[in-house]
């Protein structure tokens, strides 16, 4: 009996408000795990310290149809918080961290449970800002007070004045220094993309002194042949024409070797721009996509560099951005090079950088256009025309000089 054929089910697709919701920001801490190799899911690991939530009635008043109900409607949203600061941006994640705090507060009257609230808001707070240690003691000390005087004023034990903010800051301080290992071993991993960077420019450098090198004994060697050719061609045509033949042999044979030795070698200036703009954004915690430029002619190349270089400094001094992106476009005749960012926009007047930039495009016979509405970032777009491309057009077979055996023509 053969099975009918049923038609396979439809994949399950989230709304698009809840997929909105759950995809991180560029900046965000999932974005960073996921970019550093983690699971997207890692910092969840961390809920499981929320069991208090469920344990604090067993060392207080017990369990009760109030705390039920509490718990029912504030853990969905606690979590959920914990969720939007994790997902959101660095500038935004901030405000769920207090939101925890301020429902913790707002529930000591009637549910102790929600202590566990308030010491996650006051450790993620820290998680989510990039600032001075300082600042974010600061912050624990003011949130802590408020609390110790809630508390005070609700009647609570005293050996909770002590044990809550003592708790808030022992987890802080070590929250804070994981935080900046995780910094310093982001900034050594650039480092060593660096380093990296700087060796493989190095080994271009040696590649270009080396064919000097080459060049040089190979055109001394034809000269040498095609000066000997030259005294031979009265007395003895023969050896003159075997000279010619093998000097053009050993021309052709140098030829192949440096087309050989310096494919992809020209867009190192560029290359390195990129890295070193991907250097400078990261460290502002901004993330930068590219991918790497095509061939282009030397005087085109370092033109466009300065304009990234200059680009990458305007996006850090005031963009605000999360995310910016590098994109290159060519066809026979023109080349053109993106660059975009999502920060806050509203470019009205060229200052000495756009100036510039435009200056550098403009003597190439390029384009420069700059579109940046408010809250909606900024797309700078270069044009610039390419030269002509050129190919070698071999000859007839009847005029490509050959020698055989002896040196006799065909």
């Amino acid at each position: 009996m053969i099975a009918p054929d049923y038609p396979p089910p439809e994949p399950t697709v989230l709304p698009h408000w809840l997929a909105a919701l759950l995809r991180p920001a560029p900046d965000s801490a999932v974005a960073d795990n996921l970019r550093r190799g983690k699971p997207a899911w890692s910092d969840a690991v961390h809920l499981l310290w929320t069991g208090w939530v469920f344990f604090t009635p067993i060392f207080g008043s017990g369990y009760s149809l109030t705390w039920l109900w509490l718990t029912v409607l504030t853990y969905p949203v606690f979590v959920a918080l914990f969720a939007r600061q994790l997902l959101a941006p660095r500038r935004h994640a901030p405000r769920y961290a207090l939101a925890m705090v301020v429902m913790g507060l707002a529930l000591l009257p009637w549910y102790p449970s929600g202590i566990s609230y308030f010491i996650f808001g006051c450790v993620t707070l820290r998680v989510c800002r990039t600032g001075s240690v300082r600042r974010y003691l600061a912050q624990l000390l003011v949130l802590n007070a408020l609390f110790v005087g809630i508390a005070l004023s609700l009647g609570y034990h005293w050996q909770l004045m002590v044990w809550i903010p003592s708790m808030t800051f022992i987890i802080g301080v070590i929250i804070t220094v994981e935080s900046i290992n995780k910094d310093r071993d982001a900034a050594l991993k650039l480092s060593q993309d660096e380093v990296r960077r700087l060796a493989a420019t190095a080994e271009r450098e040696r590649i270009g002194r080396d064919l000097h090198d080459l060049l040089g004994h190979t055109l001394s060697l034809i000269t040498l042949k095609l000066e000997l050719s030259r005294k031979l061609f009265d007395r003895d045509p023969d050896r003159a024409r075997l000279e010619v033949t093998e000097a053009e042999g050993i021309a052709r044979q140098a030829l192949a070797e440096v087309r050989s030795a310096v494919t992809g070698i020209r867009a190192s200036d560029l290359t390195a721009e990129l890295a070193a703009a991907r250097l400078l954004l990261e460290c502002q915690h901004v993330h930068l996509d590219y991918a790497p430029p095509p061939p282009m002619p030397v005087e085109v190349e370092r033109a466009l560099a300065l304009v990234l270089r200059e680009a990458a400094t305007n996006i850090v001094r005031h963009a605000q951005a999360n995310q910016a992106w590098v994109q290159f476009e060519q066809d026979t005749r023109t080349l053109s090079m993106q660059i975009r960012d999502d920060g806050r926009g509203d470019v009205q007047s060229d200052g000495n950088g756009l100036t510039g930039m435009r200056e550098r495009v403009a003597a190439l016979r390029g384009t420069l256009q700059v579109r940046s509405a408010r809250g909606q970032g900024t797309t700078v777009t270069v044009q610039v025309p390419l030269p002509a491309a050129t190919t070698v057009v071999p000859a007839p077979p009847h005029e490509r000089v050959a020698a055989l055996p002896g040196g006799v023509l065909p």
